[in-house]
């Protein structure tokens, strides 16, 4: 069972909000959030109510400030826990270089500092994930805006929450 806390102020100061579970909208309880503790299990809090708009993923640990889970503003109003599945599927991603599957495609199944280094390309249009979670940034190492996917077909960015196809870095996510 997953545990993580947020804080109206920087280092755990301020209003609370304790979460055990997934909590669609908690901004009645908190008008803002600058630090967060993930006491257990792994996490995604979105900008907006309803598990929309910005999303940053968390595992466990300790976040002073925003800026501390690259965060765009101190603006999040829900959260979800993520649940691993003992899954026979190894951690594999395929990505493709232009929308719906086409263009060249290469397949992963590390994380991946940058994109541009590794694969040439400047831009992800398209991807399978055939195991695993994975968090796509939208900067080299890791930076930027997150978008978390988990088995299954995104034929285009929007798919995966993103309004352009810029991803220029992915890990996989575990426990």
């Amino acid at each position: 069972m997953g545990r993580i806390i947020l804080y109206e102020d920087k280092n755990y100061q301020g209003r609370r909000y304790e979460c055990n579970s997934n909590c669609a909208d908690f901004h009645s309880f908190l008008s803002h959030c600058n630090s967060v503790q993930v006491e257990n299990g792994t996490w995604v809090i979105y900008e907006r109510p309803n598990y929309s708009g910005y999303q940053y993923v968390l595992t466990r640990g300790e976040y002073p400030d925003y800026q501390s889970w690259n965060g765009l503003n101190d603006r999040v109003s829900s959260c979800k826990t993520i649940r691993f599945v003992a899954s026979a599927d190894p951690y594999k991603i395929q990505l493709y270089g232009k929308g719906d599957f086409a263009g060249q495609v290469f397949e992963a199944t590390e994380d991946c500092p940058s994109v541009l280094e590794k694969f040439h390309w400047r831009e992800i249009h398209s991807c399978r994930v055939l195991g695993g979670w994975w968090v796509f940034y939208e900067h080299p190492n890791y930076n930027g805006r997150q978008y978390l996917l988990e088995k299954g077909e995104y034929r285009k960015p929007v798919d995966w929450g993103a309004v352009c196809p810029t991803v220029q870095s992915f890990r996989r996510l575990t426990e």
